[in-house]
């Protein structure tokens, strides 16, 4: 054999030492400029937040920042619970694609085979659950959050859709439209009550959060979760100030944003729609699919799967340019913002929490275009 060929294999060797080298080389520049950043936007004695990146199973940032309770001091670690806001909407779909799985009901239903007390019986009948789901339902938000801020402090899902059954006319026809309804998910929890036979929060919790191991979640129902918990803080006259549970109107109607959660538990969370771990595949490409709406007047394209908003970019409504696809849900609720990211072309997810109003999805996306993680 001629020396030509065993050089090959040293040849591929000092390759394969360059990429390993490489990649490590942009992972800890990808720590050095998430550090940096992040150490400036939270100071250590204020409310704080988590933030996970990781690429398949392997970790590629994690770090804590500030404090979940300012009166205790207790710092944010990737096990504290926090509120999720919108996130919790994820949950409680999945959750009426499993009963769909098991022939218990079908997103084509109508809402009035449910809720048959709307007053309006001909305009509900052409609801579906579909669109209860997909946030194109038309069905006008009547709650009177601003007039009656003191009965919302206390009123949970139920208190929170019945409003709604006493609309006259609809804002669009189903189907051809996008609002974004709160209540319209306070209604399909109820349905995973009416339809399971249990409360919607056990429902959850035995058919997602158990078999993904998520140990640590909650979903309210009238109570604060009150260990390992962090509290959502807003920023007035240079102050932080208690903004959650008891000062925020709405928190306690759970089906729109009652999912209490840690960075580690949305890790595994990420896993198991990853590896099919809580549902059949078939639900989750479901989930990660988009409607077709045949109608649609919208402005722009159909974005919403019903679970997911799914789009180029890292937004659903600003344009950035980045090309790749991608697959997110953001919470916004009190002094809590959370965000939920899965690049799949790039085996890429990011998951963050924060508990003193600030969103940072911006800076992170900047930094992986930059590092090309993503482009």
């Amino acid at each position: 054999m001629s020396s030509h060929f065993k050089l090959i294999p040293a040849f591929l060797l000092s390759v394969n030492i360059f990429f390993t080298g490489h990649a490590q080389d942009r992972k800890a520049l990808l720590k050095t400029k998430m550090d940096s950043v992040f150490s400036q936007l939270f100071k250590a004695n204020e409310p704080g937040g988590a933030i996970l990146i990781q690429q398949g199973n392997k970790v590629l940032y994690e770090h804590s920042f500030g404090l979940a309770d300012v009166k205790t001091g207790e710092k944010f670690t990737s096990k504290t619970v926090s509120n999720l806001g919108s996130i919790t909407k994820t949950f409680v779909s999945y959750g009426i694609l499993m009963l769909q799985d098991q022939k218990k009901l079908s997103t084509d239903d109508s809402i009035l085979k449910f809720f048959p007390d709307f007053k309006n019986k001909e305009m509900a009948s052409k609801i579906k659950l579909h669109h209860l789901l997909t946030h194109t339902s038309g069905i006008p938000d009547l709650r009177k959050i601003d007039k009656d801020s003191i009965f919302y402090l206390t009123a949970k899902d139920e208190e929170n859709f019945k409003p709604l059954l006493s609309a006259d006319s609809l804002e669009f026809e189903p189907g051809t439209k996008f609002n974004y309804s709160n209540p319209a998910y306070n209604g399909l929890a109820l349905v995973i009550e009416k339809t399971s036979g249990m409360k919607w929060q056990r429902f959850i919790a035995q058919n997602i959060f158990a078999p993904s191991g998520m140990k640590n979640s909650r979903i309210t129902d009238g109570s604060f979760p009150d260990k390992n918990v962090a509290h959502g803080y807003v920023l007035r006259n240079k102050v932080y100030q208690e903004y959650d549970y008891g000062e925020c109107p709405t928190f306690p109607a759970a089906g729109n944003g009652g999912v209490w959660s840690s960075i580690d538990d949305l890790k595994k969370y990420i896993t198991a729609i990853n590896e099919c771990k809580f549902s059949d595949c078939s639900v989750i490409k479901q989930s990660e699919t988009l409607y077709n709406a045949p109608d649609w007047k919208g402005e722009k394209p159909v974005y919403h799967t019903g679970t997911w908003f799914v789009h180029k970019g890292f937004y659903a409504d600003t344009k950035t340019e980045e090309t790749v696809n991608v697959i997110e849900h953001a919470g916004d609720q009190g002094g809590f913002k959370s965000h939920l990211i899965m690049i799949p072309e790039k085996n890429i997810s990011i998951v963050w929490l924060t508990n003193n109003n600030m969103f940072i999805t911006g800076p992170i996306r900047r930094i992986l275009l930059q590092l090309k993680y993503i482009d």
